[in-house]
């Protein structure tokens, strides 16, 4: 590239760092600014539907290999009834799912994720202890400064991939909140041993509560040796956001006293388990201004129950980095205006969607959601402002 960007990722999460790999993929001058002082190995476990799968592959063969060796790949994506256990739907994973999108589920810790990105990009481009301040647009480009007093100049590029309270966000539109949505989740790791009697435990299971907001979800987790259990249900008293929060075993069994005797066991086997509060916002009509644009939860956090919070973060990086392929510094505004019209009214119907809970309850066509190819879909030239 004779004339890279300049450019800056404010958050080095999964979609701030997949965005990163792109765009140093192209050539360009990349750097991000992660507030943390070093990666840790919190964060929730993760599902990557074949869509995110293929997204990521597409970022190079040692982050496939990566998350790979870690991951597990379900055997089924199943639907059950609360109370009777009735399956409701059932769809094939694993090589059918490679056969039909290109690419298989895969379901891993975050932890493990972060890592394989963190390895294929260079840690010296990585400013830890930067939690973005102040951001401005000038003549000379984007500058940030920094709430340890140092700063950033003449970005050609600001993304901003700084999670649900974004620094960026508020520098575009101003100030807000989001907004509580009166449900907490839980979540906690078992032995596979232990819960080897519950059926189709290598499968991704979500069992469908009496309500919208209430669910069990398991799937296998570290090629199948763990299994993962995150449960949502509705509580206006519980506001703390944090993940790692450790919650009550007791409270939690409380919840679903009533559900099945089999997604009961998946309970049971827990030891210990985390408490968190969930919050979202409506989609926004734009992500982009000037030289600043957005990715991931600092645009379009979601809930849960589709998920696909982290797949659309890295389809995000992946068609943001396309935008600004070959791209001079005078011709950046248009092209993010191009990345925000291919993945607005996408993320937008995710996040609608995954607020509904009801996406694949009695079966249906998922191939709008795995079988979206972030590599190729078209990159149309923006409507008219």
């Amino acid at each position: 590239m004779t004339n890279p960007l300049k450019i800056g990722i404010a958050g080095g999460g999964i979609g701030g760092l997949a965005a990163a790999c792109a765009l140093q993929r192209q050539g360009h001058d990349v750097t991000v600014f992660e507030q943390s002082r070093e990666y840790l190995r919190v964060g929730a476990d993760i599902n990557l539907t074949p869509n995110a799968v293929r997204a990521l592959d597409g970022l190079g063969a040692g982050i496939a290999a990566a998350a790979r060796a870690s991951a597990a790949r379900p055997t089924h994506r199943i639907s059950r009834t609360w109370d009777t256990g009735e399956e409701t739907s059932r769809l094939p994973m694993s090589d059918a799912a490679e056969r039909q999108y290109g690419a298989p589920q895969l379901t891993i810790h975050r932890a493990d994720l972060l890592a394989a990105l963190a390895e294929a990009f260079p840690r010296e481009r990585v400013r830890f202890a930067s939690r973005c301040e102040r951001i401005e647009e000038t003549e000379d480009g984007v500058a940030v400064r920094f709430a340890d007093g140092g700063e950033a100049r003449g970005l050609d590029v600001l993304v901003g991939a700084d999670g649900i309270h974004s620094a960026v966000r508020a520098a575009m539109f101003g100030a807000d909140a989001p907004r509580f949505t009166g449900v907490v989740a839980f979540r906690a790791v078992v032995p596979t041993e232990r819960v080897k009697d519950v059926p189709d435990i290598g499968a991704f299971t979500k069992w469908w509560g009496p309500a919208p907001e209430s669910q069990i979800v398991t799937f296998p987790l570290n090629q199948g040796r763990d299994t993962f259990v995150f449960a949502t249900t509705a509580q206006d008293a519980w506001h703390e956001e944090s993940w790692t929060t450790e919650g009550s075993v007791e409270e939690l069994r409380g919840f679903y006293a009533d559900f099945h005797p089999h997604a009961r066991a998946l309970l049971d086997a827990c030891d210990s388990v985390l408490k968190t509060a969930l919050y979202e916002r409506d989609p926004l009509p734009r992500w982009s201004q000037g030289r600043l644009t957005l990715l991931g939860d600092a645009c379009h956090p979601m809930m849960p129950f589709m998920a696909q919070g982290a797949g659309m973060a890295i389809e995000d990086a992946v068609v943001l980095a396309r935008a600004l392929e070959g791209v001079a510094a005078d011709a950046v505004p248009h092209a993010l205006r191009r990345y925000e019209q291919a993945r607005l009214e996408r993320t937008a119907r995710i996040q609608v969607g995954s607020r509904g809970n009801n996406w694949l309850r009695a079966g249906g066509n998922a191939d709008w959601v795995y079988g979206y190819d972030a590599w190729q879909v078209p990159l149309a030239e923006p409507a008219a402002a």
